[in-house]
Order: structure tokens, then C-alpha cells, then sequence
């Protein structure tokens, strides 16, 4: 069992939906990433995502797109998003990497895996990659026993959503609405049917993303989903402190803010 279904399988003996955070690598500084990351695991996070910064981040928002900029003008390597990947590991809890799929191609699928996997990393959530272009990234997790999570649309027909979830392994992303990351004031009304449309395929969990920025909102994502996945808000808190001390105790207040909401449902 990989240590994502550990995480998952855990929060559901708990009942409760399990907390995935999401931090790019590097922002806004490659130390104060791996403060702010340590600093979400302690406070509550089951799983953390760590973000490859990468020069087109179409599915991104303006606050994620801002963050991941400035850390590639800051020097950030893959070499440091396998740093933090350790630093999470090493704390105990699952990390695993999203990353658009150009920089893994580039890097080499196998090589890549390797490097994950020595580094303590789960798998690798792939937003762009389709199934019909996966099958390098299916030999390289298979060969590696790495987990591979792909996204669920609102869009998606239903023999897209069993063609996407039978390649999955770990947990499926559920996207709750079409655009690009964000915050929002209100959870999207088609979350709970892009989880139930997924539920009808498989038995692994069905994480939300986009959009869930608040306990409240976690708490109501966690009403019909196994997972709530939170990122901008995350990065909003790094982006906005004063100090590297003030963000990483940001990134903290809302964990727990967070962790509190998932366990209300």
C-alpha cells in the first residue's frame, strides 16, 4: 500500500476526508517551502502535493502562476522539488508531485520515477496528460510502483471518466468546475456529481480540487467526498506575509483551520 492509500485509508477509519495541500516548490524561497511544508504536515495535512514549477502553467490561476514565476526566477530546479518531496517524507507524511507533463518528458518518465521514488515521493498527479499519451508515464509508475492520478472533469462522459479512473492508482482528482485554479467564495454545485459519476467506476477515493479555501468549504466538500484539496489558498498566505516566519505560521492557521473542517462532516 502506498503511503497516499495509507493516508486516505486512514482518514476514512477516522471518518473523515482526508486534507491534501498543495505547495509549489521553491515559492518563495526553497527554505521557506520546506518551513511552510513541514509546517502543514505537523498542523494536519494527510497528503501534500509539491508543485513543478513550469513556464506555462495553463491550468493555473493568477495566484499560482504569479508564485510559480518567481520561483523559476529564483532558480528553482527539479532537483529542489525532490528536496521537499524528502523533506515531507522524512516527516512522515505522503508527498506527491503535480506536475504538468512536459517537464517529466523532458526529464525522462523513467528517470523520473526513479528519482521520485529514491527522493520518498508517492506518484504524480499529471493534469494535462491524457490517457491515450500516458502509456510512457504507466511503464515508468508501473516499473517504479508509483501511484498516477489523473483529473475527472465536470465535462467528462462516462466512458472518459471509466477510461481516466481505470488507469488511476491512489485517489481520483475530482475537478469541481471548468477553469483554472482559484479560490472561490462557494464550493461548485457539480462537485458532488463529478464524485458520484467516478464513484460509479471505481473504489479508490475521489478528491476535490479547486476552489475550497475555507474550513467551511472543507467541511462541505467532505459531506461527499473522501479527499478536499486545497492549493491557492495555500499560496495566497505565502504570497501576502511580511516574513518568512509570518508565512510559514499562515500556511499553519489554515491547515488547522482545514484539518478542523474535513473532521466536522
Amino acid at each position: 500500500m502506498s503511503t497516499v492509500a495509507a493516508a486516505f485509508e486512514k482518514a476514512a477509519a477516522e471518518d473523515r476526508a482526508a486534507l491534501v495541500g498543495y505547495l509549489p516548490a521553491g515559492f518563495p524561497d526553497k527554505q521557506t517551502a520546506i518551513r511552510a511544508a513541514l509546517a502543514m504536515a505537523e498542523a494536519g495535512a494527510d497528503v501534500i502535493e509539491v508543485g513543478l514549477p513550469y513556464s506555462d502553467p495553463l491550468m493555473d490561476g493568477p495566484v499560482i502562476a504569479d508564485a510559480v514565476y518567481r520561483a523559476l526566477n529564483g532558480g528553482t530546479k527539479i532537483a529542489d522539488v525532490f528536496d521537499l518531496v524528502s523533506a515531507i517524507a522524512d516527516a512522515g507524511t505522503a508527498a506527491v508531485v503535480m506536475t504538468y507533463w512536459n517537464p517529466v518528458d523532458h526529464y525522462g518518465p523513467d528517470a523520473f520515477a526513479r528519482d521520485l521514488v529514491n527522493a520518498g515521493g508517492a506518484g504524480l498527479i499529471t493534469p494535462d496528460l491524457t490517457p491515450e499519451e500516458a502509456q510512457p508515464w504507466l511503464d515508468a509508475s508501473d516499473a517504479h510502483d508509483l501511484d498516477r492520478i489523473f483529473l475527472v472533469a465536470p465535462s467528462s462522459p462516462p466512458e472518459r471518466v471509466a477510461a481516466i479512473t481505470g488507469l488511476c492508482r491512489g485517489f481520483v482528482y475530482a475537478v469541481s468546475l471548468m477553469g483554472i485554479t482559484g479560490a472561490r467564495d462557494a464550493v461548485s454545485s457539480s462537485a458532488a456529481g463529478v464524485v458520484a459519476r467516478i464513484r460509479e467506476h471505481t473504489r479508490l477515493p475521489a478528491a476535490v480540487g479547486l476552489g475550497v479555501s475555507t474550513g467551511a468549504q472543507a467541511r462541505e466538500v467532505a459531506g461527499f467526498a473522501d479527499g478536499v484539496i486545497v492549493g491557492s489558498a495555500f499560496v495566497r498566505r505565502l504570497a501576502t506575509a511580511g516574513t518568512p516566519a509570518d508565512a510559514v505560521a499562515a500556511v499553519r492557521d489554515l491547515t488547522v483551520d482545514l484539518a478542523q473542517g474535513v473532521r466536522r462532516r
